[in-house]
């Protein structure tokens, strides 16, 4: 439920902020008759994700079966990717994303305003749709759903917060914090990713136990469910879930560390 809620909070409060900044900045350069673009982008997003919803999981069913594995273990590692990125992305950007909206509202008509909108609040949604998918695939059903929906209202909420006390709020702090609690999430969709598709024979085992403390915390468990669905805890796994749930941890670093340092190498220069 935990993770649901973080997801769906995290994506919902990125689509609110970016439309929210939109909407603002019009009204700011008094283009009041520009926004029903931007509402009427909103909508069809919200929409369109909804259709996309209802996709997912009519593949997830058609997958039921012996291919159930392999479906799980491609749509967690494609989400990992996905979520990370957006993570390293969002760290990147949430300091400059106000300054970068504005721009393209400036260079854009009609049209692009509806696009922009369109495209930023779609992008949320199908993210926000693989992630639950993903996540769906480790508990129940119905705290993915709950979670998910108490997130969404979490971040109208905070949303509006923002807006309404701009000044003592910073935005790219809090974006900072909420990436940690989503990349070890992330790391935990990999390992649980690769055992998929381990049971699935797509991959090799090697090692199928690398250690076994399941009679100290049982995965089945209360507690260890709990940490199941929320970093991917496994309490027997094979060599290649430990390398990989390791590796990620690396490569996300890299990843946030080598465009900083080519920055700062440009400025030199």
């Amino acid at each position: 439920m935990l993770a649901s809620f973080m997801i769906t909070f995290r994506e919902g409060l990125e689509a609110f902020l970016i439309v929210g900044i939109i909407l603002a900045y019009l009204a700011q350069t008094r283009r009041f008759e520009m926004k029903k673009h931007v509402f009427a982008g909103t909508g069809l997003a919200l929409v369109a994700s909804l259709i996309a919803a209802v996709i997912f999981n009519i593949l997830a069913i058609e997958f039921e079966g012996p291919r159930e594995e392999i479906f799980e273990g491609f749509v967690m590692l494609f989400a990992a990717a996905i979520l990370t990125s957006m993570i390293i992305w969002m760290t990147r950007e949430s300091s400059n994303i106000s300054s970068n909206i504005r721009q393209k509202v400036d260079t854009n008509k009609a049209y692009g305003l509806f696009a922009l909108a369109f495209l930023s609040v779609f992008r949320e949604g199908i993210e926000t749709i693989l992630f639950l998918g993903a996540a769906a695939m480790k508990t129940d059903a119905n705290n993915i759903l709950y979670g998910g929906l108490a997130g969404i209202f979490v971040s109208i909420v905070v949303a509006y917060a923002v807006f309404k006390y701009s000044s003592h709020t910073d935005i790219h702090n809090f974006f900072k914090i909420t990436s940690i609690f989503l990349i070890v999430f992330a790391a935990g969709l990999t390992a649980h990713g690769v055992h998929e598709l381990q049971e699935g024979g797509v991959i090799p085992t090697l090692n199928e136990h690398v250690w076994d403390i399941n009679h100290i915390l049982d995965e089945n468990g209360t507690a260890g469910s709990l940490m199941k669905s929320l970093f991917g805890y496994n309490g027997n796994p094979s060599l290649l879930e430990v390398i990989s749930y390791a590796g990620y941890y690396v490569a996300v670093f890299l990843g946030m560390r080598i465009p900083q340092k080519q920055r700062t190498s440009t400025a030199i220069a």
